[in-house]
């Protein structure tokens, strides 16, 4: 579970029903018309761009910003170091028995294990990272796409709030329910796009992004270890795909 995500919706939806509250009631705030024509149709709208499978696939997508857990690169280091000198003392054949957790990892390890040479375990390797991120991208896309339309669809409501009221002024009772579609539409609009949609769209972005990172230092791990390096040499090679202050922590002494 990404507590990140979670206490962020959950603070954000708390301070702002927390302000309906004190508005004056949160019974005033919600409106159906308004809930149909931004939240319905916003739905509606992105489903045009996608097809059917695409757009269903994207509840799945949304779980991977509250419940994905990458691997700590220093944990592909320290084993991508173990295998390594495992290699180097009893061939490819005694990594077949090793426990990997990481499947991409797995997959390279296999490769290698087979026989496969340099070259084709790079070219698949890099595809497989090419298309997972392109993967990873679409499913954002999906929800950017939301937080785009959702403002639009808000809009869309103000005007037929507003046409509804300006068409019945000679009636006051009718102006304060078309008033209200007018501007809560408005409100929805802003809440789906800028407190969900969006902020989901780029902590997908951002778990696309450490999955990759892991990838590529899995590759180069891979390849080190097909070329006989010394644990060593793939260590400090690995180590680059850290942030600065945590190169040197861990490093033996030669």
């Amino acid at each position: 579970m990404d507590l990140a995500t979670l206490i962020g919706i959950i603070g954000a939806f708390a301070f702002v029903v927390m302000a309906m509250v004190m508005g004056g009631g949160i019974e005033i705030f919600i409106d159906i018309p308004s809930v149909l024509i931004v939240f319905c149709g916003s739905l509606f709208v992105v489903l045009m761009k996608y097809n059917l499978g695409q757009f269903l696939g994207a509840v799945k997508i949304a779980a991977k910003a509250f419940m994905f857990k990458a691997d700590k690169p220093d944990d592909l280091i320290e084993r991508s170091v173990e295998m390594a000198d495992a290699a180097r003392k009893g061939g490819f054949l005694a990594l077949e028995e090793a426990e990997i957790t990481n499947p991409f990892m797995q997959k390279g390890i296999d490769m290698l294990v087979d026989g496969h040479d340099a070259d084709v375990v790079r070219a698949t390797m890099e595809k497989d990272i090419l298309l997972t991120s392109e993967r990873h991208e679409f499913g954002a896309g999906i929800f950017k796409a939301l937080g785009d339309v959702a403002p639009a669809m808000g809009m869309i409501g103000t005007l037929i709030g507003l046409v509804a009221m300006l068409s019945n002024m000679d009636d006051p009772k009718s102006i304060g329910p078309a008033m209200a579609v007018a501007l809560l539409t408005t409100l929805y609009g802003a809440i789906l796009a800028n407190m969900v949609a969006i902020p989901i769209s780029e902590k997908l972005l951002l778990r696309a992004g450490e999955e990759k990172l892991n990838r590529t230092l899995i590759l180069d791990a891979v390849l080190g270890i097909q070329d006989g390096q010394n644990p060593r040499v793939i260590e400090g090679v690995l180590k680059n795909y850290l942030p600065e202050g945590k190169r040197s922590l861990g490093t033996t002494d030669e």
